[in-house]
């Protein structure tokens, strides 16, 4: 008995020539999301928004900054720029105790309100950094406030004048008329627009040399094509890439396959069907394009763009197709069945 305890306890003791092949191996480095890594440091660096950057600027040399409100398309560099903003008047280290970064998507009932955000309000600040203005003031950042209740963004106001003396608001959304106007007429407001191709390009082009991606020229344009002026989105996709075809070269069709992007093929398809009005022909192909998986909000734009472009179609059809694909698409939006809906915009259009 006691020589198989031993065995046992041998069995499961680690053995020293593994511990040394273990401690040996070298450490992989901890994958950053490229998103993070390049997003700008400062105001400078802030792409296709010269207008904000320059208001923002001329605020930052008077100090005193209003209460902001930052709305535009998703990927448009409106968490950047608070960011950047933020750093160049606090500092890396006093940034920390300046700054409440809160994601009112997640945080969006009036309990947040009340307790982290009125709690952070409340409390006076003193001292400096060397060489930054360091304002006797904070800023909370709320990261899509579009989310928050309405009760939520109704107590909000009263803590904006409550303590506008020592705290300042950023407000970031994508669709401005969510935020309840007593609060949005406290703020300063700052239109994102889409980033240009030529911003993008620039960007992107940037990453692949430093990261050593293999991405042909084409591809790249392609990509700045399918992101429809979204960094953010851009730039994750060129990470997805890179991760699945290291030193490869990135094709655009495999490019197309991550962004999720309907190949054009199928889109003719779905045209073609689509004016045969042959119900039979439409039935079978809306199941082929739902097998496959491709998203539904993904198919609509496409077939809204090739509506739009298709020379062969009267000013008439285009407006009863889009007045169609409106329909859908915010049936979509409310939780439609992605099938259902396909088959109702092939059938109804004509």
């Amino acid at each position: 008995m006691r020589y198989l305890c031993r065995s046992y306890e041998d069995f499961f003791k680690p053995s020293k020539s593994g511990r040394s092949k273990s401690s040996s191996k070298p450490r992989e480095p901890p994958i950053r999301p490229w998103i993070e890594k390049y997003r700008p440091k400062d105001m400078n660096d802030i792409s296709s928004q010269e207008e904000v950057v320059a208001v923002l600027k001329k605020t930052l040399e008077s100090q005193n900054l209003p209460h902001l409100l930052f709305y535009g398309p998703p990927g448009t560099g409106k968490t950047s720029t608070i960011l950047a903003l933020a750093r160049e008047l606090y500092g890396p280290e006093l940034i920390k105790d300046r700054v409440l970064e809160l994601n009112a998507s997640d945080e969006r009932g009036i309990d947040v309100i009340r307790a982290k955000v009125k709690n952070f309000a409340r409390t006076t600040v003193s001292g400096s950094a060397n060489g930054y203005p360091s304002p006797p003031y904070k800023i909370i950042i709320l990261d899509e406030a579009d989310s928050m209740t309405q009760d939520a963004q109704s107590a909000l106001r009263r803590t904006m004048e409550t303590y506008s003396n020592i705290t300042r608001f950023c407000l970031i959304c994508n669709y401005i008329s969510r935020i309840i106007q007593p609060l949005a007429s406290r703020c300063a407001k700052f239109r994102f627009k889409p980033l240009d191709t030529t911003s993008t390009k620039q960007r992107i082009e940037e990453i692949c040399r430093n990261e050593s991606v293999n991405c042909p020229p084409e591809t790249v344009d392609h990509l700045v094509r399918v992101s429809e002026g979204d960094m953010r989105r851009s730039i994750m996709l060129l990470q997805s890439a890179y991760r699945l075809y290291q030193s490869e070269p990135i094709t655009k069709d495999a490019m197309s396959e991550i962004a999720g992007v309907v190949p054009e093929p199928l889109i003719d398809k779905l045209m073609a069907v689509w004016q045969s009005k042959n119900i039979a022909h439409i039935e079978s192909t809306v199941n082929q394009v739902i097998k496959a998986g491709y998203s539904g909000a993904q198919l609509m734009s496409q077939l809204h763009d090739r509506v739009i472009s298709d020379a062969h179609l009267s000013s008439i059809q285009k407006s009863k197709m889009a007045q169609t694909l409106g329909q859908v698409d915010k049936a979509l939006g409310d939780g439609a069945s992605e099938h259902l809906q396909l088959l109702r915009l092939l059938v109804a259009a004509y």
